[in-house]
């Protein structure tokens, strides 16, 4: 695998953030924020599918927000009578 070496900037309190965390992973500075990027364009492409795929399901179904609102309304009720 074929690497580019990037220049970022980042805030002195961010910096040593990462550092202290990277400390405790045993880990280089470079691991821990390649990770953190895989990790925001996973679940930036999750959130993207989990659209895609709401509004496939209900294209044509005329749902509206009152509708999508009710719905977790019902939901949050019911899991309190399971929880309680």
């Amino acid at each position: 695998m074929s690497t580019n070496t990037v220049n970022i900037s980042f805030e002195k309190n961010l910096l040593s953030e990462i550092d202290m965390v990277a400390k405790k992973e045993s880990r280089t500075r470079s691991e821990l924020i390649r990770e953190a990027a895989r990790m925001y364009i996973e679940r930036k492409n999750k959130w993207k599918d989990i659209f895609s795929f709401g509004d496939s399901y209900f294209k044509g179904k005329n749902i509206g927000e009152p509708e999508v609102r009710e719905e977790i309304r019902q939901y949050r009720r019911s899991k309190r009578k399971i929880n309680v």
